[in-house]
């Protein structure tokens, strides 16, 4: 019984913990289209790397994301809402894991009145320090990224 005990605990923990891993990619989301910085930045740990690529950049550490967010991505975007799927964790220990997952992007460019639709995947290397999981690395690769003109994104 002891070792059955033992076991539910690790496969309790691996379930925590998967969860904990998914909220990562939901606090981005609602963090970034809805200009919480707080909820923002509590994805990251301060050592991290946000690799967009092109046509953003590579961003490293709070400060670089701060940076990135404020003098780039949110005065680029009027309005933008992020939909992630296709959650993929593959652990490596207890503490390392890795995460995959699409995403869709609607919004609006500033200076545009057009419809913008992004599709991209994330790759995230995420690590828990201190009891929390957060994320080291982010890459993102960007599938397209176009303008549809004559659509329109209004509130009802």
């Amino acid at each position: 019984v002891f070792m059955q005990d033992d076991q539910l605990a690790v496969r309790l923990e691996r379930l925590e913990s998967r969860i904990a891993i998914e909220r990562l990619a939901s606090d981005y989301c609602h963090g970034f289209d809805k200009r919480d910085e707080d909820c923002f930045m509590s994805i990251w740990w301060e050592n991290c790397i946000w690799d967009i690529g092109p046509p953003f950049g590579r961003f490293e550490g709070h400060a670089g994301i701060r940076a990135a967010l404020h003098d780039a991505l949110w005065p680029a975007w009027t309005m933008s809402q992020h939909v992630a799927s296709n959650v993929v964790i593959e652990f490596q220990t207890s503490v390392r894991a890795t995460m995959r997952c699409d995403v869709d992007c609607t919004g609006l460019l500033a200076g545009s009145s057009a419809a913008t639709f992004v599709g991209a995947s994330y790759q995230d290397e995420v690590e828990k320090r201190e009891g929390s999981w957060k994320i080291q690395r982010r890459t993102v690769i960007i599938h397209y990224f176009n303008s549809f003109e004559n659509t329109t994104l209004s509130k009802p």
